[in-house]
């Protein structure tokens, strides 16, 4: 029997979460791990008592035709990164990386473009989390350094 890596272990486990998703678009699942032990999950959805999009049966960004990846503050879910990061004390956040698993609500397929909003980003920069490793498609990851974030600021000009 051949065990399973470590990284594609988090990342398997990152993709469970992701199936609680509620999101009509795609779903994600992220989880935070330090010192090999996971600190939290999560998943998108709406927030707590508010009602899902699988529930509503409707993506208010679909109705509105907006591109995916614009436009967030106009969906009704909190993102995988944030509701994982918001389950963690910010202490034992520190140093730790976050494993981040996207799949295509309709197909199930495994997104190839799989990455953080500006918005996530911010949150992951301040929660003190070093490293985000993306599953995208079958057989590629990316590792992405935190520190390549917060050097290369992305803030928007007005």
């Amino acid at each position: 029997m051949e065990r399973r890596d470590k990284l594609n272990y988090y990342l398997d486990i990152a993709d469970a979460a992701r199936e609680r998703s509620t999101c009509l678009r795609r779903t994600y699942g992220a989880i935070i791990v330090k010192n090999d032990e996971i600190l939290a999950t999560g998943y998108n959805g709406a927030p707590r008592g508010r009602r899902n999009c699988v529930d509503l049966g409707i993506c208010h960004r679909e109705e509105l035709q907006i591109p995916s990846g614009e436009r967030y503050e106009l969906c009704r879910s909190v993102h995988a990164e944030a509701n994982a990061i918001i389950s963690a004390a910010r202490r034992d956040m520190i140093g730790a990386t976050m494993y981040l698993v996207g799949r295509d609500a309709r197909t199930g397929q495994l997104l190839t473009d799989t990455t953080s909003c500006s918005m996530c980003r911010r949150l992951i920069i301040n929660a003190g989390i070093v490293k985000v490793i993306a599953r995208l498609g079958e057989d590629d990851i990316r590792v992405t350094d935190v520190s390549e974030w917060v050097a290369r600021d992305d803030t928007v000009v007005s």
